[in-house]
């Protein structure tokens, strides 16, 4: 019986540390013996660079575009501890689809057979997640991955962003899409930070697999060109990256989500900012009653 790859979406809205988180994870796999490939799917085309010491690789719709007889394994690379990098890329500017890249990539790796000549454990997609349709939703909506996780953090834009992926799971839930596996809660410093996100995943019937918390660390791994597994092996934020990569290996069971519509979730984040403007209000006014 051929081994099964087990295959992760990780989507998040543009700048909330999507691939920061991914290709920490990536590398925690792969320093836990997995065979890992990470699969970026930004048009950006910078998915894997802290694996590659800030190098970009040449992208496949790139290399299409000079070679229509492209062989998969020509834009496969090598990256921290044997990681596989590939980035799909997206049309030239002004162009076409973004989404496009996803597509094109993943038939040209499936008809070429490569994950599993490659005998990987893991495949890791990069999604880009502020939109999902189109390419986008390729993932999801052909069943390509078997579980979906997001990167929120307690932002209203990086949530209204992880509703919008969980209405794309749902929607495609009862024809073989992918399932929701659970959020990657990033930038989680302030105590209300984490009561915001456990209150979203409550609402919509989701968990948090991971708090990750800011830090300086991730910012002077990726100055360097690595990951914080690369730069930091032995900081708390290795540790805490090492423990996600060990609940993703280990998860098994994903659910679809209960999205709530836009008005809905106008009216909790409504809820959040007057509570958190009650909150300060009164931080100012004990400060206020101590001088």
């Amino acid at each position: 019986m051929a081994k099964k790859i087990k295959q992760i979406a990780i989507y998040g809205k543009g700048g909330i540390g999507k691939s920061t988180t991914t290709s920490n994870i990536s590398a925690a796999l792969s320093k836990l013996g997995y065979k890992v490939m990470q699969f970026g799917c930004d048009p950006k085309s910078d998915s894997t660079n802290t694996l590659r010491l800030g190098k970009y690789v040449p992208t496949v719709l790139d290399s299409l575009r000079e070679n229509m007889n492209l062989k998969a394994d020509e834009v496969i690379h090598k990256g921290f501890n044997g990681i596989f990098c590939v980035e799909a890329g997206g049309p030239a500017p002004g162009v076409g689809c973004a989404g496009r890249g996803i597509t094109t990539a993943v038939s040209l790796f499936k008809q070429q057979n490569i994950f599993e000549s490659l005998d990987l454990d893991f495949v890791i997609f990069d999604v880009l997640g502020d939109v999902v349709c189109g390419g986008f939703a390729v993932p999801i909506r052909e069943g390509i991955a078997d579980h979906v996780f997001t990167v929120s953090s307690s932002d209203f834009m990086a949530i209204y962003a992880a509703n919008n992926l969980f209405s794309g799971i749902k929607k495609y839930s009862n024809s073989g899409g992918a399932l929701l596996g659970g959020v990657i809660a990033n930038s989680i410093n302030m105590p209300y930070s984490k009561e915001i996100i456990n209150d979203f995943v409550k609402k919509t019937d989701t968990s948090v697999i991971e708090y990750i918390p800011r830090s300086t660390i991730v910012t002077q791994s990726e100055l360097q060109g690595k990951t914080v597994i690369e730069a930091f092996p032995n900081s708390n934020q290795a540790k805490i990256y090492t423990e996600l990569a060990k609940k993703i290996a280990a998860h098994e069971i994903s659910k679809t989500p209960a999205p709530l519509s836009v008005s809905e979730l106008r009216d909790w984040g409504a809820k959040w900012a007057d509570y958190l403007l009650a909150m300060e209000s009164g931080e100012m006014r004990s400060e206020r009653e101590g001088l």
